[in-house]
């Protein structure tokens, strides 16, 4: 093994005797850096956006939720909040009121999201945002900029919000009168707009969580579940664990369940990760064309060297060290393709990340200025891993030549 990697070594960085078989094995190791490099700021900037993206949901979303396994709410004791902010990692939590509603303003009408906060989560957003005047206060909710405007709504203005379930109970007062008391509609005035994120900007109503229940119709002290935010120190994932085995603890499986914002809002990053694998299988075409281009190098270089490898195999080297010489110099061009590949790919996401080389088109449609960059290690690993292994795949074609040469038994059958 130690010869083969020794002669691969020398066959990669020594003179070859012809020149075009030096400019094809710059042209496919060129293209190697090119390629990893190119995917790589790519997925590095796909990941920057699903980045800016998570930061902005997490404005009023938190990355793990506390619902209610089976109902529509549960009962969130201050026992209960004590309990959970003593877990492991956990820095902030507080219960939410949220669901789906219909807003009215005169004939016209929309189905938003009702989303109720305490006191203490109002002053968590606008401590965010630095904003120093309230969303809403008691009786008054705050719309999203986009939802205002289609609906023609400015601060100031009155606004009806009702429940879906409050249908079902008008159905039910039919036959069963009692149920009267419960139809009606909740009057509020627009206290604010808000611009936090589209999918919030386009649908959500932000309220106090008594509105909110109101609203909803949880009835007292019910919330649609416990908004919870890790220390920095704490992963997401570690922080889900930890709150899986405190529910085991306590056993309140079946009362409560742990959501996280990816399965909230699954739609929306399952297509984010589409976008970028997508985008990783595409220009893996530009690293297969320049594998490609190594496979002629190699079998160019193997008839360059026939009469070397014909010496070799007088001198007692078998057919799979001559196989092995050959692997391991399409693996060695991979390699530092790679390594080269990678440390450009490095350097341009830092000196993006850095001093934002690369401007947004159009900076006043966009809340950045240049295009987010966040590096993965897992992408540098699955990128390195998937041209070496190409590499390595094309080389077994010239080394069966090289093996096929060696090992003939005519010095002129070698240059077949």
């Amino acid at each position: 093994m130690k010869t083969g990697f020794w002669i691969a070594g020398r066959y990669s960085f020594a003179r070859k005797r012809f020149r075009v078989i030096n400019i094809i094995s710059g042209i496919s190791l060129g293209g190697i850096i090119v390629g990893v490099s190119t995917l790589l700021v790519v997925m590095s900037v796909l990941n920057g956006f699903q980045k800016l993206s998570r930061e902005l949901f997490l404005s009023i979303e938190s990355p793990v939720q506390l619902v209610p396994v089976r109902e529509r709410s549960v009962a969130v004791p201050d026992s209960l909040i004590r309990s959970v902010k003593l877990v492991d990692g956990v820095s902030w939590a507080q219960p939410f009121a949220e669901g789906p509603a219909v807003l009215a303003k005169g004939a016209r009408s929309e189905l938003v999201t009702v989303k109720g906060l305490t006191e203490e989560g109002q002053q968590r957003l606008m401590g965010q945002k630095r904003r120093e005047t309230p969303y809403f206060g008691s009786g008054s909710v705050s719309l999203g900029e986009a939802l205002a405007y289609r609906l023609g709504l400015i601060p100031g203005d009155r606004v009806r919000l009702f429940s879906p379930e409050l249908i079902s109970v008008g159905l039910q007062a039919l036959d069963q009168p009692y149920l009267l008391p419960a139809l009606s509609l909740t009057d509020a005035g627009v206290a604010s707009l808000f611009s936090l994120q589209k999918i919030f900007d386009d649908r959500y109503v932000l309220a106090s969580d008594s509105t909110a229940r109101s609203i909803l119709m949880l009835g007292q002290e019910r919330y649609s579940g416990i908004d919870i935010r890790g220390s920095g120190t704490v992963s997401d994932r570690n922080l889900e664990r930890n709150l899986l085995r405190w529910l085991s603890k306590h056993r309140l499986e079946g009362r409560l369940k742990v959501r996280t914002l990816d399965e909230k809002h699954r739609d929306l990053f399952v297509v984010m990760q589409l976008e970028k694998w997508a985008s990783f299988s595409v220009l893996m075409l530009v690293i297969i064309v320049a594998v490609l281009s190594l496979a002629g190098s190699l079998a160019m270089t193997v008839i360059d060297k026939r009469h070397e490898l014909f010496y070799l195999r007088c001198l007692g080297l078998e057919r799979r060290e001559f196989m092995t010489i050959f692997i391991i110099e399409g693996g060695l061009t991979g390699l530092a393709g790679t390594v080269v590949g990678s440390a450009v790919a490095w350097g341009i996401c830092t000196a993006q990340e850095s001093w934002g080389l690369v401007q947004l088109p159009s900076k006043s449609a966009f809340i950045i200025d240049a295009y987010p960059v966040s590096m993965h290690a897992a992408d540098f690993l699955t990128v390195g891993i998937a041209t070496i292994a190409l590499c390595l795949l094309v080389s077994l074609y010239p080394a069966g030549k090289a093996a096929a040469i060696a090992t003939s038994h005519s010095l002129d059958s070698k240059s077949e």
